[in-house]
C-alpha cells in the first residue's frame, strides 16, 4: 500500500449509519416509512441476538450514509444524559423544511420552528418513542436518491444522514481519540440554544459538510445516560472497502484501543470500539451493500438473513413478532 493510498484509507468519508433502539417495531416501521418517507432497505435480525429485528431505513438506493437502523428490544425508555449520542440529523434541502414542519405537526408531533443552528436551517423533533431527531439544510450538496414509493414528494425527501451529536462530560479524552486516532479535525464550535453556556465542538471527517460531521456537546453536569428505547446504541463511520477497514483495524490496535477486531456483517464489514467517554463507535465498509442478497428493487420485502443464519431461518422466523 503506497503512502497516498494509506492516507486515503485512513480518511473517514462521513457517517455510515446510526443504530438506535425501539421497543415497538411495528410502530417504528410505520413512523420511519409512512411519516418520514424512508425506504425499508433491509429487514433482518440482530446477528448477536436473533430474537430481535434489525430494521434498516434509507434512501431510494440504499446509499451508504443514508441509513438509520433499529434493534427491536423490549427495553424500558432510555434515560437521557451524557456519555451518549443525543441527536440524529437528516439532510434535506432548505425549501423542504417548511414542508416538514407542517407535515410533522399535521401528524400530531411537536417540532421546533425552523431555526438556525450552527449556521444551518434546522428543524428539531422526536419520534413517538422520544428518539431525538433533526432535519438540516445541506445546501443541496451531493447526490439525491429519492424513493419512488415514498409518501413524501421527491423534492422534499430525506437525502441522507446529517451531523450526529453526542454528549460528553469532558471533551479532552474524546477529542484526543477523534483527532489523533480517527483523523478528525475540530473546525468550529457553537452554543446550545437551550443553554448558551454549553459548547458544541464540530469535528469534520474527510470531505466535510453536513454528511461528514460529528458534533460533541460538552455537558459536565448532565446525568449519565441509560440505554433503552428511544436512545442510540452506536454510530458508524464510512470507509470505502475492506482495505480501508484493515488499515483502520491496524491503526486502532496501534493506539492500543480495545476493539472487536473485524466483524463480518455480510452487508458490510465492521470494527467496533468505545471512545473514552463510553460512546460505541463503528467503522463500516460501503461494500457490498444491501443488494448482496436481494434485488435492488425488492429490498426490505422479506426477512433477509446472512448465509451463516440461513439454516436457522424457520426457528428465527417463529420467534419474531409479525410486522
Amino acid at each position: 500500500m503506497t503512502d497516498t493510498t494509506a492516507a486515503d484509507a485512513l480518511a473517514l468519508q462521513g457517517i455510515h449509519h446510526l443504530t438506535a433502539i425501539t421497543a415497538d417495531a411495528p410502530g417504528n416501521l410505520r413512523f420511519y416509512t409512512d411519516v418520514l418517507g424512508l425506504r425499508l432497505v433491509k429487514k433482518t435480525v440482530n446477528q448477536d441476538d436473533t430474537s430481535a429485528y434489525h430494521l434498516f431505513y434509507g434512501d431510494g438506493a440504499a446509499t451508504p450514509g443514508s441509513d438509520i437502523t433499529f434493534f427491536d428490544w423490549p427495553a424500558a425508555p432510555a434515560r437521557r444524559g451524557t456519555h451518549s449520542v443525543v441527536r440524529t440529523a437528516f439532510r434535506v434541502t432548505a425549501d423542504a423544511l417548511p414542508f416538514w414542519r407542517d407535515r410533522l405537526r399535521g401528524k400530531g408531533l411537536q417540532t421546533s420552528d425552523v431555526l438556525t443552528l450552527d449556521g444551518r436551517a434546522t428543524l428539531t423533533f422526536e419520534d413517538p418513542e422520544g428518539q431525538r431527531l433533526a432535519l438540516v439544510d445541506d445546501g443541496g450538496t451531493g447526490a439525491a436518491h429519492p424513493w419512488e414509493k415514498s409518501p413524501v414528494p421527491a423534492e422534499h425527501q430525506i437525502r441522507g444522514l446529517g451531523p450526529i451529536t453526542m454528549s460528553v462530560p469532558d471533551l479532552k479524552p474524546t477529542a484526543a481519540v477523534l483527532m489523533h486516532v480517527m483523523n478528525m479535525e475540530p473546525v468550529r464550535d457553537y452554543a446550545l440554544p437551550a443553554d448558551p453556556s454549553r459548547t458544541v465542538v464540530v469535528f469534520r471527517m474527510g470531505p466535510g459538510g453536513a454528511a461528514a460531521e460529528l458534533h460533541v456537546a460538552v455537558e459536565p453536569d448532565a446525568p449519565v445516560a441509560r440505554e433503552g428505547a428511544g436512545g442510540v446504541h452506536h454510530v458508524a463511520f464510512r470507509t470505502p472497502d475492506y482495505d480501508g477497514l484493515r488499515a483502520w483495524t491496524e491503526r486502532v490496535q496501534s493506539f492500543r484501543v480495545p476493539s472487536s477486531g473485524e466483524v463480518e456483517r455480510y452487508y458490510f464489514r465492521s470494527l467496533y470500539f468505545r471512545e473514552p467517554n463510553g460512546v460505541l463507535f463503528e467503522i463500516a465498509t460501503d461494500i457490498p451493500g444491501f443488494a448482496a442478497d436481494e434485488p435492488a428493487d425488492r429490498l426490505g420485502e422479506r426477512l433477509a438473513l446472512p448465509p451463516f443464519l440461513e439454516p436457522r431461518r424457520d426457528a428465527i422466523e417463529r420467534n419474531l413478532k409479525p410486522l
